[in-house]
């Protein structure tokens, strides 16, 4: 019998174990998607219509289900928020503000799968509308200087940006963030949640890191921040490293060893971090670790129907850490499948 050189059967069971990764990969991030779609009602901010949570989750699963080419399943998502286009619709709010805004990511992620010119140029409605009147720092109306904002207008105007390709998206993705981080961004790289709230809170935290990612990663990077931003996204992951869990989570106040282990940041800062292991901003041998420790540490928290433990609720700023400690934890909540499924598309991608 032909023997199998010994550098084919190692090839072979490298190939498997891939297969096999990816395989679970997907077959997580379907079941969250299925989640999504199972649920009747919508997440509403209020009465003021789509909650921004479930448009983070929504444009993560349009992903998902375009990635892995299951066609079916798109059309499901698109049909779950083919009502976004409705002019008289009660899911859009009339008022500018980045919690509304950007529910258009996810017009945007359809036209980017479809080609849907509608879809498009709905999209495009919420990230010009967020530019309209600028303030003479040039910055949109819709700025607060809450962490959060990172994520909630670099999404959106990044998405733009890919939708069309104008500089004008990219530029001002990149003028918000360098100035939130500047005006931000603590000694140890890492962001408190507010004046009024001197802690470092996980999910706060948590937007930070998903919206430089999702921003350089698509940014051009021949644009003149495009190394600053860089530099600051580094200090960021850096200082994430140590603060890992021996479970692979990350703490609802990050650097409180006694705190509880709060999923929506831990999947919040492994996704930032694969993405920037993919770009080669990060070291793989060093970054890909910590990130298959979060993964593995989320699955574990994962229910048959889909539903992630753990996530913490909204929560506000206060002066008080105890505060923090004490907010309630749920199942399902949007905060913690959004970003889980942001990972499990990044997961994808590294196996491609």
């Amino acid at each position: 019998m032909k023997r199998i050189p010994f550098y084919c059967f190692v090839l072979a069971v490298f190939w498997s174990f891939s297969l096999r990764a990816n395989t679970e990969v997907e077959s997580v991030g379907l079941r969250v998607v299925e989640n999504l779609l199972d649920r009747g009602e919508y997440m509403r901010y209020g009465e003021d219509g789509l909650h921004y949570a479930e448009a983070c989750a929504a444009m993560g699963a349009m992903r998902l289900a375009g990635l892995a080419g299951d066609e079916e399943l798109m059309e499901r998502l698109v049909d779950r928020y083919r009502v976004l286009l409705d002019e008289g619709t009660d899911l859009v709010s009339s008022t500018p503000h980045v919690d509304f805004s950007v529910i258009g990511i996810i017009p945007l992620q359809v036209y980017l799968e479809s080609g849907d010119a509608a879809q498009l140029e709905r999209g495009l409605y919420f990230a010009d509308r967020q530019w309209e009147e600028p303030r003479e720092d040039g910055l949109t109306r819709e700025t607060r200087w809450w962490i959060d904002d990172m994520y909630m207008v670099g999404a959106l105007q990044m998405q733009a940006y890919r939708a069309t390709g104008k500089a004008e998206y990219a530029d001002r993705a990149a003028r918000f963030l360098a100035a939130y981080l500047e005006r931000l961004q603590q000694e140890n790289g890492l962001f408190f949640h507010g004046p009024d709230a001197p802690f470092f809170w996980g999910r706060g935290n948590g937007w930070v890191a998903s919206g430089l990612a999702e921003t350089l990663s698509s940014m051009p990077e021949d644009h003149p921040l495009f190394e600053s931003l860089l530099g600051h996204y580094g200090r960021m992951m850096e200082a994430l490293l140590p603060l890992q869990s021996e479970a692979g989570y990350w703490r609802q106040l990050i650097d409180y060893p006694d705190s509880w282990e709060e999923s929506s940041c831990t999947a919040m800062f492994a996704y930032a971090m694969e993405v920037g292991a993919q770009k080669e901003w990060l070291e793989a041998d060093r970054y890909r670790p910590v990130v298959d420790r979060a993964w593995a540490a989320l699955v574990a928290r994962l229910d048959g129907e889909g539903n992630l433990d753990a996530i913490c609720v909204g929560t506000g700023q206060s002066l008080d850490a105890q505060y923090y400690l004490d907010r309630p934890k749920h199942s399902g909540d949007f905060h913690g499948q959004a970003p889980l499924l942001w990972l499990a598309v990044e997961l994808l991608r590294r196996e491609e």
